[in-house]
């Protein structure tokens, strides 16, 4: 599963980045790793960006990116209620 199949208000973990390496290393410098939790918050209107929550971070991510994130499921993060 990609991230950029996820959903309003669903969560997952980071299962591995697949880019480039200057996508790869802007991703990792924005909070993007392995393991960890997310969860997307909104998605622009028309396929646009996505609004994504890491820990306490908001990010926008362009969708074509989110495509090089892939996740596995994840049960509902206790610690980040769904706004």
């Amino acid at each position: 599963m990609q991230l950029n199949s996820l959903n309003p208000g669903e969560s997952a973990v980071i299962d591995s980045i697949e880019a480039d390496q200057a996508l790869y290393q802007r991703l990792n410098a924005l909070g993007f790793r392995p393991g960890k939790y997310l969860q997307v918050i909104r998605q622009a209107a028309f396929n646009g960006p996505l609004h994504v929550r890491i820990g306490s971070t908001d990010v926008i991510i362009r969708t074509h990116d989110a495509r090089a994130i892939h996740l596995r499921p994840s049960p509902q993060h206790p610690e980040s209620p769904i706004v």
